[in-house]
């Protein structure tokens, strides 16, 4: 009897090592599918679009984020101010270059970016790209779901058949928590997008 409640206890331990790292890997798409919505430009000014650039500084690429500090003035203006002055004309080439549709103003000290209005052309187009971007999300976790399942699948024999029917409902209400949460994203970003 001891050794089928140890036997018990190890399958229990490999179902839920399956459920953990699947719930870890739909977070982890939850948070990829949330840095790719801040990519999106709203019309306000938004440092999120410019931190990641890499700019060419000391001989080597750095992150602007590294370089810079970021500031907002105005709701539609952004400000980076290099932490050196003399790396201001680089941070501008790395903007001009990263091709956002913004055009930089050089004070010598920082870099100016006015973010122009929206048009309602744009907006939709805009709304577009993070339904898409959502959807793929959802698509990456229902892959994620799949190799789980397979993975479930595969301790048929060891595992006794509720055990799996158990991992699979949990399986099941772990996607839609996560897909609720790249819903609930999208239609912040949506909102934000759409307001005038």
């Amino acid at each position: 009897m001891i050794g089928r409640r140890q036997g018990a206890v190890v399958s229990d331990e490999m179902i839920q090592m399956v459920l953990d790292e699947a719930d870890t890997a739909m977070a982890d798409a939850v948070t990829h599918a949330k840095r790719e919505f801040s990519t999106i430009r709203t019309g306000r000014a938004s440092s999120s679009l410019v931190e990641k650039i890499t700019v060419e500084a000391y001989g080597v690429e750095m992150r602007m984020q590294e370089l810079a500090s970021f500031s907002i003035p105005e709701p539609r203006q952004l400000l980076v101010t290099p932490h050196d002055p003399a790396n201001v004309p680089a941070v501008e080439k790395a903007i001009v270059q990263a091709d956002l549709g913004l055009t930089p103003g050089n004070d010598g000290r920082s870099v100016r970016l006015t973010f122009p209005e929206l048009t309602e052309e744009r907006r939709r187009d805009l709304v577009r790209m993070v339904n898409g971007m959502a959807e793929d999300g959802k698509n990456r976790m229902r892959g994620l779901r799949r190799n789980a399942r397979k993975d479930l699948d595969d301790l048929e024999g060891s595992v006794s058949e509720d055990d799996l029917k158990w991992a699979s409902g949990q399986l099941d209400d772990m996607i839609h928590g996560h897909e609720a949460e790249i819903d609930a994203a999208r239609q912040g970003k949506e909102d934000e997008l759409l307001e005038v």
